[in-house]
């Protein structure tokens, strides 16, 4: 089983940044695709970044594109979402996730789930 800590949360202004990362045991991560979701109160689970196991390969939702950016570091097993220009509309648990498979594109099936960080952005 894959374990997945998340850190960096917090509160933050409007216009302001915040770097979150995600610490991913297991020998398999160099070959495991990497997610940042997020889910605000009263709406869905969205899928905010993915990356594939090389880096090389990367999604963004519209909602963040040209302010967040996913990266990753496979030597450390790492993966962090920098992000920029932050909104109060950015404010939700955002969650970590990993998968076996290399890159998942679009889908959402990530077999492995961190606990969430919180991200609020004040007004």
């Amino acid at each position: 089983q894959v374990q997945l800590v998340e850190s960096g949360g917090g509160l933050v202004q409007a216009g302001g940044s915040l770097r979150l990362s995600c610490a991913a045991s297991g020998r398999t991560f160099s070959s495991s695709a990497m997610a940042w979701f997020r889910q605000a109160p009263g709406k869905e689970r969205e899928v905010v970044a993915t990356i594939s196991c090389s880096g090389r390969s990367t999604y963004y939702a519209d909602s963040v594109k040209g302010r967040f950016t996913i990266s990753r570091d496979n030597a450390k097993n790492t993966v962090d979402l920098q992000m920029n220009s932050l909104k109060p509309e950015d404010t939700a648990i955002y969650y970590c996730a990993a998968d076996n498979r290399c890159f998942l594109g679009t889908r959402t099936s990530y077999a492995y789930w961190g606990q969430g960080t919180q991200v609020t952005v004040s007004s």
